[in-house]
């Protein structure tokens, strides 16, 4: 293995180890916060770290612990210049979770429902009058003033396949078409 390699791998583990910290450190601070008054004022003389630290850990821990968001935000960047390396992945992974703790558990719905919009004619305005006179129920002139009236919506609330197959059959005449 190459110095070059050892420092990264100290880097990478030094990293972990601070970002695990971080962690620990904003899980306990959830627990004081969850904690009634009246039990947050007793002293913590009581409560065993599960791993033995040594005094420069408990301080470091500590140092995290009085830390803001945006300070843990610049200390794992500068962090990461500094070592040359990246804690993309626990970072993704906790933003993930604050977004999504944000967000309430809104989902990005996918649209269902789509208007289809004649935009411009083309050059061959006959035929697609005679499309759109075979997808509607418009007469005539009805379809002749929808057409010559462009842009103008043709059908509204429609599926993403009835929609698809319109836009298909007006842009074979030449019209263009748009989907909202």
């Amino acid at each position: 293995m190459t110095a070059e390699e050892k420092k990264t791998e100290n880097a990478e583990a030094a990293s972990e180890q601070q970002v695990n910290e971080a962690t620990e450190a904003r899980e306990v601070k959830t627990e004081i916060a969850e904690q009634p008054a009246e039990a947050a004022k007793e002293p913590k003389a009581d409560k065993k770290p599960k791993v033995q630290l040594s005094d420069k850990m408990e301080s470091l821990i500590k140092t995290v612990e009085e830390m803001s968001v945006l300070e843990l935000s610049g200390l794992v960047k500068a962090l990461e210049d500094h070592f040359g390396v990246s804690a993309a992945a626990p970072v993704a992974i906790a933003a993930a979770g604050v977004a999504g703790a944000a967000a309430g558990g809104a989902e990005v719905e996918e649209k269902t429902v789509f208007n289809v919009i004649l935009a411009e004619v083309g050059s061959q305005k006959i035929q697609v009058i005679k499309e759109i006179r075979a997808l509607t129920s418009l007469g005539l002139k009805e379809a002749k003033d929808l057409v010559e009236a462009a842009p103008k919506e043709i059908k509204t609330d429609i599926t993403k396949e009835e929609a698809d197959k319109i836009m298909k059959q007006l842009e074979a005449v030449g019209a263009k078409i748009e989907l909202k």
